[in-house]
């Protein structure tokens, strides 16, 4: 059955038409705006997202290439998956890099699996199969290293769907090359601890906060906190939202941290609102401030940032806003003061095919720059390999 939505939404003085078509069954509901409508859309009306100097995704390619920097799918046509997608991205304390995603017949079905993939001097290895711990789906994994012992942790989801699963974990102790038995984050639990989609990050007094959601009964962000390099966690309260924020546009889930100064924690996080909602914690991520807009757009699509040591901030999103909107193009925004505003620096991919699809991003610090991951077109993981030199 084919279902219909119609929007009309005011934004600032400038009237907003969104609309999209639902197919039952799918992931990702395809625009059906025209290209010219929908083009028009895509930045919408937001005073602290500067868009005026942006450059085109082959300009970028050719300026990281220039500077020693690579971008590259994962993997070719022969793949033992027909789809994946939710990659993730570790670098090890031996230098490699390693990508995850979740890869099957497609999302949701019973065969999909956790597999893993490294970048050596030779280039990335064939996927590896790393967990299938039940006969049902797997999702969203997370990998991290832990900068203290160097140990990688792989964090997934497992369940018929998001409101019901629970998140396993394995270690390795040798860079990726062999893992523990798979286990339980939480036993018993049902909906989700632990990271749901991007990396935890180690806070100045040691904590480890995981950026966490729910589904079950409503999309609810919370925070996971680890004060015994993750062997236990301990959840917080469900981030509360602003009264101002009317109850039908729904909740958020999928946050992205950073810290910018001794417990003093920000959170963006995915909504169907249309705009990126933000969160903040001066108190090592225990408790948040009610969710208010971040005064960027939101495709209803993952989403992920980084704090460089210059105090900079990156994030990778799409920046539609159209709920479910085209997820093209991606593209990469940084901040100066903190997330109060952006500058979108680069297209990652800015495919004017409205049916392609380039999303759930993930991006990490490296020796060189920074490395970012993203799902490219459900066929493929593309990995880019940034100089920092190509972010002045």
């Amino acid at each position: 059955m084919r279902v219909l939505w119609l929007g009309v939404t005011m934004i600032s003085g400038w009237m907003l038409v969104s609309c999209c078509a639902t197919l039952a069954g799918m992931d990702h509901k395809p625009c059906v705006l025209s290209p010219q409508t929908c083009q028009a859309l895509r930045t919408g009306d937001f005073a602290n997202l500067d868009s005026s100097a942006v450059i085109d995704a082959p300009d970028f390619e050719k300026r990281v290439m220039e500077q020693g920097g690579t971008v590259e799918l994962v993997f070719g046509d022969d793949r033992p998956f027909r789809q994946c997608h939710a990659s993730t991205l570790t670098r090890t304390a031996s230098g490699d890099l390693l990508a995850a995603w979740f890869g099957g017949t497609r999302e949701k079905n019973p065969d999909v699996a956790i597999w893993l993939s490294r970048r050596t001097a030779s280039g990335w290895t064939p996927p590896e199969k790393v967990g299938r711990v039940r006969e049902m789906a797997h999702w969203n994994p997370v990998l991290f290293t832990d900068p203290a012992t160097g140990d990688i942790h792989l964090f997934f989801k497992v369940g018929r769907d998001p409101k019901v699963w629970s998140t396993w974990r394995r270690i390795s102790h040798d860079h990726g090359v062999t893992w523990s038995e798979p286990e339980e984050l939480v036993p018993g639990d049902v909906g989700g601890r632990g990271p749901v989609k991007n990396k935890p990050i180690v806070l100045s007094d040691g904590t480890w906060l995981a950026p966490a959601s729910t589904e079950k009964g409503g999309w609810e962000c919370f925070a996971d906190r680890s004060t015994d390099r993750g062997r236990t966690w301990t959840r917080t309260e469900n981030f509360p939202k602003n009264p101002s924020i009317p109850r039908y546009v729904g909740g958020a889930i999928q946050p992205t941290f950073w810290e910018a100064a001794s417990g003093q924690v920000t959170a963006l996080v995915r909504t169907g609102a249309k705009q990126i909602w933000k969160s903040t914690s001066t108190d090592y991520g225990q408790t948040w401030s009610p969710m208010i807009p971040a005064g960027l757009p939101s495709n209803n699509s993952g989403i992920d940032a980084l704090r460089l040591e210059d105090g900079r901030v990156l994030l990778v999103f799409n920046p539609v806003n159209i709920q479910w909107g085209p997820r093209t193009p991606l593209s990469l925004a940084v901040s100066a003061d903190n997330g109060a505003t952006w500058k979108l620096v680069a297209h990652l991919e800015n495919d004017r095919d409205l049916d392609s699809e380039y999303s759930y991003p993930a991006i990490i610090r490296t020796d060189q720059g920074v490395a970012i991951s993203y799902t490219w077109n459900r066929e493929r993981i593309r990995v880019w390999q940034i100089p920092l030199s190509c972010l002045q």
